[in-house]
C-alpha cells in the first residue's frame, strides 16, 4: 500500500510532536531565489493592466480560434478586477482535484525503497561537506479534462524531521533547505508556435512553474552537539499555480489558448530539490492537495 493512504494520520501524529519543539527554534528564511515563473504570487500593478487589456482584446481574439470543449465560464457575480482581481473564480465553489505524497529521506546507506512514492539520497558524510538532492515527479495527480474552470491551487503540507550533528571542535552552522516546483503537462502546451518565455524555447507540451513554499533552516552546532528537531507546516493558494489568467499574462497564451487549456486533461507532477550541511540524517514527508473553481 502507497505510503500516500496514511498522510492523514503521519500529518496528525507531526502536529501533535510541534508541540514539544525546541525553545530555541531554527533560523527560518523563505528562499524566493527559485526556479521557473510563480504564477502564485500576488499580481503586480504592470499585470493588472495587461489583465484589462487582455480582456478588452479577448473577444477578438477567441474569434479566430475555437475552444476544444469549452470556454472560461461567465462571472457568477458583477464584480471588478479593481475590486476583488479574481473575478474568474469569484463566488465559485472549491473543488478538491486530489492528493499525493512523497517520502524523502537523506541518510547514510539508503535502503531499497519499498513503494512508489519513497525516495532516498546518499548522505555524504565528510564533516562540513554538502549533500544536495533532487527528485523530479516525485509525486503527482492526473486531472481529467475540465476538472477546474479557471484555476488550480496547491495546499503543500511538509513535515520535517532533521538530526543536525557536528563532529568537529568547532562551532559550526548547521543548514537543511528544500526547494518545491511544479511541472505541470497539457496538450495545448504542445502547439510548437507557444514559447515559453522562462525557457526561450518551445513549451514541449509543459511548463516548470515555482512555488511559495521554499524553506532554509540553520542552527547554530558547538563542538560535539547532536540535534533533533521536528516541524510541521503549511502553505496555501494565493493567486494560484496556474490559472486562466496567468495563462495570458505569464505565459502568453491567447484567451482562448487558455480556454482550451482548462478544457484538456493535466498532469501535474511535484520535483523537490534541496542540500544539508551538518545533517546526520533528514524525513521528508510532502503531501500535495489541489483544489480548483
Amino acid at each position: 500500500m502507497q505510503r500516500k493512504h496514511i498522510l492523514g494520520l503521519s500529518l496528525a501524529v507531526a502536529a501533535l510532536a510541534s508541540v514539544a519543539a525546541y525553545a530555541q527554534k531554527s533560523i527560518l528564511l523563505r528562499d524566493d531565489a527559485i526556479r521557473g515563473v510563480s504564477a502564485d504570487l500576488p499580481v503586480t500593478a504592470k499585470q493588472r493592466v495587461l489583465s484589462q487589456r487582455a480582456s478588452q482584446l479577448g473577444p477578438q481574439i477567441a474569434a479566430k480560434r475555437a475552444p476544444i470543449a469549452a470556454k472560461l465560464a461567465d462571472p457568477i457575480y458583477p464584480v471588478t478586477e479593481d475590486e476583488v482581481y479574481d473575478v474568474d473564480s469569484f463566488g465559485r465553489y472549491v473543488k478538491w482535484l486530489g492528493l499525493t505524497s512523497a517520502f524523502i529521506n537523506v541518510q547514510s546507506g539508503c535502503p531499497k525503497p519499498t513503494t512508489p512514492d519513497e525516495y532516498c539520497q546518499e548522505l555524504n558524510t565528510t564533516p562540513g561537506a554538502f549533500t544536495s538532492f533532487t527528485f523530479n515527479d516525485a509525486a503527482r495527480i492526473k486531472l481529467p479534462k475540465g476538472a477546474s474552470n479557471s484555476i488550480l491551487c496547491y495546499w503543500f503540507s511538509p513535515v520535517l524531521t532533521v538530526n543536525y550533528s557536528n563532529p568537529t571542535a568547532a562551532r559550526v552552522i548547521g543548514r537543511f533547505r528544500y526547494t518545491p516546483t511544479l511541472t505541470i503537462e497539457n496538450p495545448v502546451l504542445s502547439d510548437p508556435a507557444l514559447i515559453d518565455p522562462t525557457t526561450g524555447a518551445p513549451f514541449g507540451g509543459q511548463l516548470l512553474t515555482s512555488m511559495t513554499s521554499s524553506e532554509r533552516f540553520e542552527e547554530a552546532l558547538e563542538p560535539g552537539v547532536t540535534l533533533n528537531e521536528r516541524t510541521r507546516d503549511s502553505t496555501i493558494c494565493m493567486a494560484g499555480f496556474i490559472s486562466h489568467k496567468s495563462l495570458i499574462l505569464n505565459y502568453g497564451l491567447t484567451p482562448a489558448q487558455a480556454d482550451d487549456f482548462f478544457a484538456s486533461p493535466t498532469t501535474v507532477r511535484m520535483n523537490v530539490s534541496g542540500s544539508t550541511q551538518y545533517v546526520g540524517n533528514a524525513s521528508m514527508v510532502f503531501g500535495l492537495r489541489i483544489v480548483g473553481d
